[in-house]
């Protein structure tokens, strides 16, 4: 008696529509996910928390002391902080005149000036400061996509 042989595996065509199906959920889980914009995201998260860090010192330290002991004046004029010095130090758009190195003045409040986590340095550490009618305001002059500031 001669028995039909049974095969036993898969087709090509079935792999490869298992392949395809399989590259085209993880393109569509990918694109969900979206990564890039998730490190956004965490960038700008990191910003409001330097941001407030700061203003948090800076009030302290006005409390304790006055605006002039802590090294600002209420010009409204707007100063990155930082120490500027070195090549290639820029300003914060919208920065009306030279930084403004605070670190001595808060250091009892803050162990040290928090740094943009794109491009902050101690020259230029990504971060700026505004006192208009005794309101103080830190700014983050690399936020993307968004405003990232906050007043007192």
């Amino acid at each position: 008696m001669n028995l039909p042989k049974i095969k036993h595996g898969f087709t090509l065509i079935e792999i490869l529509l298992v392949v395809a199906i399989l590259s085209i959920l993880l393109v569509v889980v990918f694109a969900a996910l979206n990564p890039a914009q998730r490190l956004i995201d965490t960038r700008n998260a990191r910003r409001w928390n330097d941001v407030n860090q700061v203003l948090t010192a800076m009030h302290e330290c006005i409390v304790d002391n006055d605006l002039a002991t802590c090294g600002l004046t209420d010009n409204g004029n707007t100063y990155q902080l930082g120490t500027c010095t070195g090549t290639g130090a820029t300003l914060c758009t919208g920065a009306q005149a030279d930084c403004l190195d605070l670190s001595t003045e808060l250091a009892n409040y803050i162990k040290s000036v928090p740094l943009d986590p794109s491009d902050g340095a101690a020259a230029t550490t990504g971060y700026a400061v505004t006192v208009d009618n005794g309101i103080v305001t830190i700014d983050s002059c690399s936020a993307e996509g968004t405003t990232v500031s906050v007043s007192r």
